[in-house]
């Protein structure tokens, strides 16, 4: 396996380059130290053609957002017939598209908040507004971003309508979601079992990209601080949603967790962060699973499951 050319797919064009870069030198440095020949490839352009020339026996998708987690790289890969780590096309098509998630979250009984969609200009928001019965505060996110850009918690109508116009940049579609008033937790999944539940407790507003990406704005409890009737429920749904996607490798499965202790299924990453202080080594570290060997253990997985 050692002797396998890993190429460490990083970077990108998406919003979330900069994490991906992160993720993607971390993972690099950690095949490395594991005795892995490993190259860094930044998925900016040409990069079918670079992988060929350099003759990549597996990838390893460090890729945040866009064609990285939406299934057009897995299929890409596919083509070529590169084996690579993580979910397969139609698993990462899904779960990045949120509203595709919670319709199949939905059928499958599995709790999740309510939502509404817009699709259309700005000029049209206010008459949607109009036709729709919102109970306030809500949500509003893009259908398929990522790293929680372009996510708000809007108490009035005037906030709603200046927030699903400012969603408009990113995406053309716009995810108007109940808003659970509780606790932000994370499962993490590894070779299909669910590992330590994380608690994230933001130390002022709400778990937004500068909570996630700055150094003291958050607290991080793992393994979280609930019951453990509501542990092994948590499980059972992040392990009910892994299945119901159709997914593979190591994703990350985001809850909301109300005040009466209902757990709410948010979304599921398929390509969660993985730097040393990144919410799935943490959990995986609970379980005496350090950084390299939780990189290893990915790699062996996917390389197992595709030759």
């Amino acid at each position: 396996m050692k002797k396998k050319w890993v190429g460490v797919l990083m970077g990108g064009i998406s919003p979330e380059r900069e994490i991906s870069l992160k993720t993607g030198e971390a993972v690099f440095n950690a095949l490395r130290d594991l005795g892995y020949k490993a190259i860094r490839v930044d998925a900016k352009d040409d990069i079918f053609e670079r992988f060929l020339k350099l003759k990549i026996d597996i990838a390893f998708i460090a890729l945040h957002g866009g064609w990285g987690e939406n299934g057009g790289i897995q299929g890409a890969l596919n083509i070529m017939g590169i084996p690579y780590t993580g979910s397969g096309v139609c698993a990462s098509a899904v779960a990045m598209d949120k509203i595709l998630s919670k319709k199949i979250f939905s059928y499958h009984s599995l709790p999740t908040p309510g939502f509404w969609v817009y699709e259309g200009n700005n000029s049209g928001i206010k008459k949607f507004l109009k036709e729709q019965s919102f109970k306030l505060p809500v949500v509003v996110k893009p259908v398929t971003g990522g790293s929680t850009i372009g996510v708000y918690i809007v108490f009035n109508r005037k906030e709603l309508e200046k927030a699903i116009s400012q969603v408009l940049f990113l995406d053309s579609r716009v995810l108007i979601e109940e808003y659970i008033k509780g606790r932000d937790l994370t499962v993490g999944m590894l070779n299909g079992k669910p590992l330590p539940i994380v608690e994230m407790i933001p130390k002022r507003g709400f778990y937004d990209y500068k909570a996630k990406y700055t150094k003291g704005e958050t607290e991080y409890v793992c393994p979280a601080r609930i019951p453990a009737k509501t542990t092994k429920e948590i499980h059972k749904i992040a392990l009910q949603a892994y299945r119901a996607l159709g997914c593979k490798g190591a994703p990350r499965i985001d809850f909301r967790l109300s005040s009466a202790n209902k757990p709410y299924i948010l979304e599921v990453n398929t390509i969660p962060g993985m730097t040393g202080t990144s919410l799935l080594p943490m959990a995986a570290s609970r379980v005496g699973i350090n950084f390299n060997r939780l990189v290893e253990m990915i790699l062996e997985e996917s390389f197992n499951e595709r030759l």
